[in-house]
């Protein structure tokens, strides 16, 4: 009994001794795990500590890249202003009323001298060309540096209908100057509200929650719009206004950045609790107003902030890519459906494609009224014709120009930068029209006045005869055309040549474009409206049509002269369709020559590189008695009045 006790001692010692080791080995472990964790902590800190250094480092160079930009785009804007004032200076000089001056003081004391003089003065002198700004340099080392944002063109080339494939140019989506070079602004939006905003400002996308603060110290923005994307890295942050995002609105908010959130998709729950973070709130969705007011007025008030301003801004065309601009590889030769049109696997760029490619779309009733609008910028007739029958392209011109008039998307952004409290102020295209009248300025001031845009009338009119003649067609202007259009009439001297006159008038005109009119010819009061609108999708500076609709009197028929020469870069256009910018017509100047001015200034463009575009075939008619010329290169339309073809 006794042994028996001891053995189940020993035992229980022997377990005890056991644990005891197995215990300490445990110890052991824990106190090396403790030092792996305490290194790990340290290393942890450490590289927390590499990580803010590395930062800052970033910002730093960040600042100074932007420096030496802003350095560099001074000095290219000091040299290129140099040669303005060269250039200036040069065209004084070369002024004929400068070089009347010098001939008379040169020939005071001699008669010879001064008649030699002033005949040399009265000879027409080529103005020297008005230098063009150049391209900033960079310099030779410097490294390509990604932009933010992906490229945003299209890919796909391929369309299939029916099992069969069909093979498109893509569209080129534009770059180059936008509207407010002024203003900077950080955007996250998803590819289709980033190309409706991409024009109206210095854009900066395609920043992610990790790398945002390195990304948008480069340019510091004066505004932060962040759209309710439905995909990319901003997603979920936006979505569950997430760490990510309050990052980005509390960096915002240290810099005095004004912050808008720009609901476009979605129940307004969904989004509440990320908007009620920004300063504004828009929304595309104007059934969403009452419940964004609900939805803001039924939220917990935080200190310290205002509770954000609600606002509209809804879709509208971009005239940068929703614009009639054709694809190279033509228009296809069936009617579709919007879902055979727009399949969804394509993205946005591609979009912009299709819009162009068929020549009509039929849209089932409730398609979103934006996507018809954008249909209907790009020049695609909507709804399938009548059986048999072809598209209406009046019908679609119509519609193009209400799609324009309802409101772009430049016009979208000036309300909402009034009403965030930034500037919104743009390059406008103010329009001076000179009107050649040959005797009858009644009927030139009846073509004048339906024109919208219009702030100058400098009329050449035959009728002005004196000082009093002047003054009375001046005073019959100013009551057609009405107190915001500035009046300068002249009398059309029948010693000089149209080219001269042209010359004259152009001295007088003060707007950001001139237009050259003919009292002979007809135009539609949509006219100028619809060729103004060439500047906002192209890099054009001289528009025009060489594609129009003319009358013969003496045969009584109407002929569309060059069908095909619609919505093109071209070399000529008709004289008396010109609208141009007026720096670049100052520096072409015109032609000492009655016929045929057009014709030198077109070839003069050609010589200077000066971008001629041929707009569409309406709002114009060229009324001839007889000209060989036109029906050389025309195809008749009917015998009869051009106006119900060509006035839309």
């Amino acid at each position: 009994m006794a042994s028996e006790r001891l053995e189940s001692t020993r035992q229980a010692l022997r377990e005890a001794m056991a644990q005891a080791e197995r215990t300490a080995e445990l110890a052991r472990l824990l106190d090396a795990a403790q030092a792996r964790i305490a290194e790990a902590e340290r290393a942890v800190e450490e590289l927390r500590d590499v990580r803010e250094r590395l930062g800052e480092a970033e910002e730093s160079l960040a600042r100074a890249r932007a420096t030496e930009e802003r350095l560099r785009k001074e000095l290219a804007e000091q040299r290129y202003q140099a040669e303005v004032a060269r250039w200036k200076l040069s065209s004084v000089q070369m002024a004929r009323w400068s070089r009347l001056g010098d001939a008379i003081k040169t020939g005071k004391t001699n008669p010879v001298r001064l008649a030699r003089g002033l005949r040399g003065a009265a000879r027409p002198v080529k103005r020297p060309a008005a230098p063009k700004r150049p391209p900033v340099p960079q310099p030779s080392s410097q490294e390509a540096r990604p932009v933010p944002g992906a490229a945003f063109q299209a890919t796909a080339s391929t369309r299939t209908l029916d099992g069969v494939s069909f093979r498109l140019k893509p569209f080129r989506v534009p770059t180059g100057p936008n509207t407010r070079p002024h203003l900077t602004a950080a955007v996250v939006a998803d590819p289709h509200a980033e190309a409706l905003l991409r024009y109206e400002w210095r854009q900066t996308a395609g920043f992610t929650p990790r790398d945002f603060a390195r990304a948008l110290a480069a340019e510091v923005p004066h505004l932060l719009l962040v759209e309710s994307v439905g995909q990319g890295p901003w997603a979920e942050e936006v979505r569950g206004a997430g760490e990510g995002l309050r990052a980005l609105l509390a960096w915002c908010a240290e810099r005095g950045i004004r912050t808008v959130f720009w609901h476009t998709r979605g129940e307004v729950a969904e989004w509440a609790a990320a908007a009620g973070s920004f300063e504004h709130i828009v929304t595309a969705l104007p059934a969403s107003v009452q419940a964004w007011g609900t939805a803001l007025a039924s939220a917990e008030p935080v200190s310290g902030r205002r509770e954000p301003s609600l606002g509209l801004l809804p879709f509208a065309v971009q005239p940068r890519v929703h614009n009639p601009l054709p694809l190279a590889s033509g228009r296809f030769d069936r009617v579709l459906t919007l879902a055979e049109l727009l399949p969804d696997h394509l993205s946005y760029p591609d979009v912009l494609t299709s819009y162009r490619w068929p020549k009509a779309v039929e849209c089932p009733p409730g398609t979103e009224p934006w996507r018809l609008a954008e249909l209907a910028a790009c020049g695609t007739p909507i709804g399938a014709p009548q059986e048999g029958g072809e598209p209406d392209p009046r019908r679609a011109h119509a519609a193009l120009r209400q799609a324009y008039a309802a409101g772009t998307m430049t016009d979208r952004v000036d309300d909402l930068l009034d009403a965030i409290g930034l500037p919104s102020a743009r390059p406008t295209l103010g329009i001076s029209v000179i009107m050649l009248d040959r005797g009858d300025p009644d009927g030139a001031l009846d073509l004048v006045a339906p024109q919208r845009g219009v702030v100058q009338l400098v009329l050449l009119s035959q009728a002005v005869t004196d000082a009093a003649s002047a003054e009375e067609v001046e005073k019959k202007a100013r009551a057609a055309l009405g107190p915001h259009v500035d009046v300068a009439v002249r009398s059309a001297d029948p010693a000089l040549t149209t080219g001269a006159l042209l010359n004259r008038a152009l001295d007088l005109c003060e707007g950001d474009l001139v237009a050259v009119m003919d009292a002979r010819d007809a135009y539609g009061e949509h006219y100028l409206t619809d060729l103004a609108r060439v500047f906002t999708f192209t890099t054009a500076e001289i528009a025009g049509k060489a594609c129009y609709h003319a009358h013969l009197r003496d045969v009584g028929a109407t002929v569309l002269r060059r069908p095909e020469a619609e919505y093109a870069y071209l070399p000529e256009v008709a004289g008396a369709t010109l609208l141009g910018r007026r720096t670049a017509l100052r520096s072409l100047g015109f032609a000492d020559l009655s016929e045929g001015w057009d014709e030198v200034l077109m070839r003069q463009c050609r010589t200077d590189g000066v971008k001629v575009f041929s707009a569409d075939r309406y709002g114009y008619v060229c009324r001839r008695d007889h000209d060989a010329g036109l029906l050389g290169s025309a195809r008749l339309v009917e015998y009869g009045p051009a106006e119900p073809h060509a006035l839309v």
